[in-house]
Order: structure tokens, then sequence, then C-alpha cells
């Protein structure tokens, strides 16, 4: 069937005027039609294509706002935290109150509803213990302290009551101690080495000299442990011992001291190979690095050097701590010292490494150079996250977090005691569950937030490193965090605000030996003086097959 558009001349030359007069007006009539419906068609596609430009210029724009959004929420987050005071190690504690807004969030459900429900038995978000108040208690000074006693009594023991005036009989006495002080005391060691003489045959005899770290010196062992331990343990500068011995009469200028630091830490080389080879023989090993300034030489200035820390396991029942001086941060350093020294009899060592997350790490647990090397993540660093969350009130999930990582320390906290096969069979039983339950809450919470803010980055950190996180959940020798090793960092942090710097490289690696002894000692219950000055004292005729019993779990004060 034809329609006006498929007539052509020919077919129209048989009809009369007055047919083809119709068809030819219907014909201009379809063309009009047919003008019209393209104008209408480009118009529709134009206007197709301008609401589709717009629809995605409104989706761009809520991207960019919602990013926005999540960028103003970080830099609130960063202000609270810094404003905070710097509440960030060593106050990983609960939230003690719920956040009031939560500009991570999406819309959707109200907070708190989603993910699992809380045990029972477990408090309230957002609610923090009451702490029951505690008194001071004055403790009993030790028995082990010098007493002085002075006696008082009265100067006339005849009863003064009129018309008594009879003896009086002791029926009792009232003890009261005060502790005192005295300065610490010098003293001089006067050796007198006696000449004996044959007068027959002319022959001489003398005993031979006492022999001392500092050979020929004037420093004894005592005074380089006082010198050593009140540098590195109770962290005064040179300048300011020199300033309290001078009280006591005793001029000992700071680069005296230094000196006889320098060359009591030279001598300690010995025993600091043999700690270290004590240390690298256990298979849980906790690592970290802590910065030092050390002085540029001629330049004036100081650059930025690094203290590397390796300690036994948390769980370890020999503990022992061993620090390297490093000229920076590169994974070259954590590998060179894990590779072991087949001339010191070191070997590589392989077992799990417990870190933070820094990237320096990843080379070192390397499975294609390091097969025997696994990787475990510290909790604490994960948790830290959403505590500072919750203290900077930016997200209301962080509360909940707080409580479920809670849940987690504190049943590992009732498995310290065990031993490490018991405390991994607990540990599956008791605390894989709780972890399982804080995956899928963390996936959920991960949907609902925006991507760049605070609580994602929070979020992602744990997810991406569940599998190290979780590591201790298949090993009971594996602590739950590094917060084990950053006790013994903390000295380090500690003396490099009183003494500012280490003046050279040699310098801060005699400072690493000295440091690695004295925390060693520390940890296996020493005290730090007596064990240094009985080492210093006894280095200069101990063999070196024997020298392992100088180390700090081995040593025992030698009887006099």
């Amino acid at each position: 069937m034809l329609d006006g558009h498929d007539l052509t001349p020919q077919m129209l030359q048989g009809l009369t005027p007055q047919a083809r007069a119709l068809i030819e007006q219907m014909q201009q009539r379809l063309a009009q039609q047919d003008a019209a419906l393209g104008t209408s068609a480009r118009m529709l596609a134009e206007r197709t294509v301008a609401l589709a430009e717009h629809q995605a210029l409104i989706e761009r724009k809520d991207r960019e706002l919602a990013l926005r959004e999540a960028q103003c929420a970080k830099l609130e987050f960063e202000l609270a935290r810094l404003a905070a005071g710097g509440q960030g190690r060593g106050h990983d504690r609960p939230a003690a109150a719920l956040v009031r807004r939560d500009p991570q969030r999406r819309r959707g459900r109200p907070a708190g509803t989603a993910g699992t429900p809380a045990r029972a038995g477990w408090r309230e978000r957002g609610q923090a213990p009451i702490a029951s108040p505690r008194r001071p208690r004055r403790q009993a000074l030790p028995d082990s302290l010098r007493r002085v006693e002075h006696r008082h009594e009265p100067a006339n023991t005849t009863c003064a009551h009129e018309g008594c005036g009879r003896a009086m009989v002791r029926i009792g006495e009232d003890v009261t101690e005060r502790l005192d002080v005295v300065p610490a005391e010098f003293f001089v060691h006067r050796h007198v080495y006696g000449k004996w003489a044959c007068r027959a045959c002319q022959s001489l005899k003398q005993a031979p000299s006492v022999p001392e770290v500092i050979d020929g010196g004037l420093a004894s062992s005592g005074l380089l442990a006082h010198t050593l331990i009140s540098r590195y343990a109770d962290h005064l500068p040179y300048y300011r011992q020199e300033t309290i011995n001078a009280r006591s009469g005793v001029h000992t200028p700071r680069s005296t001291l230094a000196a006889w630091a320098g060359a009591a830490g030279a001598a300690l080389q010995p025993l600091y190979e043999a700690h270290k080879r004590f240390v690298l023989d256990c298979r849980v090993l906790h690592a970290d690095e802590t910065p030092v300034a050390l002085l540029e030489p001629g330049a004036g200035k100081t650059r930025r050097a690094y203290i590397w820390a390796y300690a036994r396991s948390l769980h370890d029942a020999q503990p022992g701590v061993i620090y390297d001086f490093c000229r920076g941060r590169g994974a070259q350093y954590p590998t060179k010292f894990l590779a072991g020294d087949p001339r010191q009899g070191i070997a590589a060592w392989a077992g799990t490494l417990l870190t933070d997350r820094y990237q320096g790490y990843e080379s070192v647990l390397d499975p294609r150079y390091h097969p025997g090397r696994t990787a475990a993540a510290c909790v604490a660093h994960a948790r830290r996250k959403f505590d500072e969350l919750a203290k900077a009130r930016t997200s209301v999930l962080a509360d909940e977090a707080i409580v479920r990582w809670a849940r987690i320390y504190e049943i590992e906290g009732a498995l310290a005691h065990l031993e490490d096969d018991e405390r991994q069979w607990q540990r599956q039983a008791l605390a894989k569950p709780c972890w399982d339950e804080l995956k899928a809450w963390l996936a959920h919470e991960r949907r609902r937030v925006v991507d760049g803010g605070a609580a994602a980055s929070a979020i992602d950190y744990t997810l991406n490193h569940w599998q190290a996180l979780t590591r201790h959940l298949d090993d009971g020798a594996v602590a739950v965090d590094n917060n084990h090793l950053e006790r013994q960092i903390k000295p380090w942090a500690m003396g490099r605000k009183a003494w500012m710097f280490v003046g050279s490289e040699q310098a801060g690696e005699r400072a690493a030996i000295v440091m690695s002894l004295v925390q060693s000692a520390k940890l296996n219950g020493h005290d730090p003086h007596a064990y240094l000055r009985d080492v210093l004292q006894r280095l200069p005729t101990q063999l070196n097959s024997r020298i392992e019993e100088l180390l700090p779990h081995r040593w025992v004060p030698a009887t006099s």
C-alpha cells in the first residue's frame, strides 16, 4: 500500500487535474509534517543531551561536595587531635562521652543500629567505667636501708602528780621513721703495690696491677657505671653531671665524662655482640624505630638519625632488647641487622616479626627473599586510630569500635599468664569470635562512610592489614600489640629531650651498646647500676669463651 511519499509524477499522468491538485496538496502537507517532526526530534535530542550533561554535572558536584565534606571533617579531626595536647601513644583509653555529630556517615539507618549488638554484661556504648577513688598510701621503707636510731626519753621519770612522786615504769614505745639522704660520696681507691727485692740475687718482685676498663685512667668501674647510668638511665647530660660532681669538690669536665663513656661503650662491644646473638635467637621479635638527632661535623647543625629496636617476645621467658644506631630509616638497616653476621656466629634470623605497618619492613618480610619470616601487625596501632576519632568527637562509630577492641584486650589480659600452646587454644575459643564479629561490623560500616575521611581511613587500615593483625590467633608466642617494645623505646624519647643529640655516629653506636645492656638488665629485674658496675669490673679479666655469663639474663653478682 502506497502513501503520499511513494507517488511519482508518472503515476499522476492519468489523473484529472483536480485529483492531481489534491495529491500535490497532500504531498505538501506531508512535507511540512516531516519538517516539523524533524525539528521536534532534533530539539528532543538536544534536550536529552543537555539533561544528561546537567545530570552528570549534578553528580560531579555531589561527589565534589562529599569529598570536601570528608576533607573538612578530616581537618577538624586533625585539629581536635592536636588541640588535645598530644594524646597519642600511652593515652589509648576508651572515650568517655558520646559524640555530638557524625559528618562521615551517609544517610541511612540511625547510628548504632547496624552490626552485631554488644554482648550482655558489657558496658553501654560511650560509657567509661567509673574508677573508684584511690587514696595514696605510704609504702613501708625497705629493711635494707641503714637505720640511725635516735633515743628520746623524758629527762625525769618520776611521777609529777602532787602527792605521788613514785618512779615511773616504761611500758612501751612509739617509733616513727623519717627518710634522709646523703649526697653521692666520692672516694679514692689507693692501690699500694709493695716492692720486694732479694739482696742475694738482686731480683725484684711486685704484685700485678689491677686491670681496669680504662688502663691508666682516673675513673674506676664504679665511677664509669655511675656516669653511664646518669646519662642513659637518668638522662642527665654531661654538663649537668659536671655540675653535680663539682658540688662534691670533684672536677670532671664534660669532655672527660664523654671520653669515659665512649671508652666504656667500646669495652662493652663484645658483650653487645653476644647479647645480639641471644636476642636474635628468639623466633618472635618485636621491631620499631625512633628518631634521634645526630650532629653533623663542621656544619654546626643536626640531621635525623634513627635507633632501631628489637626485643624478644613479650611472652618469652627470658626478656631482652637490643638497639641499633643507623643514619636513616630505610629498609636496608633492618635487612642488614636481621641478616646476621657469620664472623660473629650470628645466623640470619627467621620467625615472626611484630611491627607497625611501616613500609620499610615490607622488603624485610618479603617471602621471595625471606621465606622463613612472617609478618604480624600491632593491634594498638589499629585501635589508636579509632581512639583518636572518639577523642576528636567526629564519628559515632568510634565509640562502638572502642568497645569491641576492649573485649579483645580484656580476653588477652586474662590469657597473659598462660603457656604459649594454652594461650593459642584459648584465643581460638574466646578471641577469634570477637575478631570475626569485628570484621563483619567494619565491612558493614565501611559502606556507610564517605571515602577520604578519617573514619574511612581507620576502617581501611584495619581491614587491609587483617591477616597480620590476627597473626597472634595462630601463634600463642606472638603478642597482640607492640606496646612492649614501645615501652623500651621510651627512654630514648626521654633522653633526646635531655641531651638533645649525639655528637657523632660512633657516639650513637656506643650509646646503643650501653642502652641495650641497661634496658635488658632492667627487664630482668636487676639494678642497672649494680649490674653495670660489676660487669665493668669483671670484663677486663673475663674470658671470651665465658662472655655470655655477663649477659643480663644470666648475670649473677660476683661474691666479694
